[in-house]
């Protein structure tokens, strides 16, 4: 049964209620179309039986809700949990203490790598859901009967779903792996706030010079702040094609402007003057490390030799390879083997991947070495 919860007393008697369930599971309803931060619309709590919608519209005191999920003593259960801790932590100041991620788990015991919440439900219930309310306007009130229908269907099976999850990972002994990777996700999540390293993500910066890497770290932390200043996202303000070519050219006035393609006579006049302030600012600015640039044939074909082995190991411990490691992990180590400096990835020395991975890596670069 689906019970809307429109006020605060409600939400208080719900928390009330809850109190006392060792186990919850979670969902949130978003809207994030046209927004730099996610909208919050609706949060779904159930306690296997019964399903509760909150009315996030219209409620204003959410103390009861903060205690609830931030007891570390209570699980709380969620599917690809890293939007949801997001938004929640945005909108309402809530940081879940005990997370049981499903999508996590089921990539862990190897029934599906990042499978989503109606297929993992498909193919542990045989249930089959409707999903065509995914996007729909979330923020509209009053919410359409199919609109509750699909909110409290992605919440009331979370607690079945973990019960035979948790049968898996008791099988597989498997729970320290679990631990693990809701901390990495944790720790993805928060290091989304940091807006100092950006640009290495703009396709095309390990070509620039030193002076426009400066360039284009600063013209991205510029937009950053402009659009969380105005609520709008990065690519509203200026795509990353126009930051990169801002850095390569380095244009010395607003007139310059209207030679960088994608800039626009709109964009100049509301961001213009901005722009060429940064651009006089970075001589003030510190030099960064080279980024890092793409694998040499012989660091690739390595990189194919690990990928084998990887797969092997993966086969042998029943595991999706994608848990091992990643691409951005793989291309690392294999650059620092060839700088002459071997370097790996904390998650790599830790916990089971300590076990598991690094070994096996290992072993293909011991070949590597011993071939003339």
């Amino acid at each position: 049964m689906n019970i809307w919860v429109d006020t605060d007393d409600k939400l208080e008697a719900l928390c009330a209620r809850l109190s006392v369930e060792p186990v919850i599971a979670l969902d949130t309803e978003f809207m994030r179309t046209d927004t730099f931060h996610p909208k919050l619309a609706l949060i779904q709590l159930s306690d296997g039986h019964d399903c509760w919608l909150i009315d996030v519209l219209r409620i204003d005191t959410y103390n009861p809700l903060k205690a609830l999920l931030e007891n570390p003593q209570r699980v709380v259960i969620l599917h690809a949990c890293a939007e949801d801790v997001e938004v929640l932590e945005h909108a309402l100041a809530i940081s879940l203490g005990n997370i049981f991620d499903t999508q996590i788990a089921a990539g862990i015991v190897n029934i599906g790598y990042s499978m989503g919440y109606a297929r993992l439900l498909e193919r542990l219930m045989g249930i089959d859901l409707d999903k065509q309310q995914t996007r729909s306007n979330w923020m509209a009130r009053p919410l359409s009967a199919e609109q509750l229908r699909y909110a409290g269907d992605d919440v009331i099976y979370l607690h079945r779903m973990q019960t035979m999850l948790n049968e898996k990972l008791d099988q597989l002994d498997r729970w320290s792996w679990l631990d693990a990777e809701t901390r990495a996700v944790i720790d993805m999540v928060a290091g989304r706030k940091n807006v100092e390293d950006y640009y290495q993500r703009v396709k095309g910066a390990y070509r620039l010079s030193a002076d426009s890497l400066r360039l284009l770290r600063r013209l991205c932390i510029w937009r950053e702040a402009r659009a969380r200043e105005l609520d709008r996202p990065r690519g509203h303000i200026l795509k990353d094609p126009v930051l990169l070519e801002l850095a390569i050219s380095q244009p010395k006035n607003k007139a310059d402007l209207s030679t960088i393609e994608g800039f626009y006579n709109r964009d100049i006049t509301r961001y213009g003057d901005s722009i060429i302030s940064e651009i006089v600012a970075v001589n003030d600015d510190p030099e960064l490390a080279t980024l890092p640039q793409p694998l040499s044939r012989a660091a690739n074909t390595e990189l194919k030799a690990v990928r084998t082995v990887l797969s092997e190991v993966a086969r042998t411990e029943d595991v999706p390879v994608e848990y091992l490691a990643s691409k951005k992990e793989l291309e690392s180590i294999l650059r620092s083997v060839e700088s002459g400096v071997p370097a790996w990835p904390q998650r790599l020395c830790e916990s089971w991947r300590a076990r598991l991975v690094k070994p096996a890596i290992e072993r293909v670069l011991a070949c590597g070495e011993n071939q003339p």
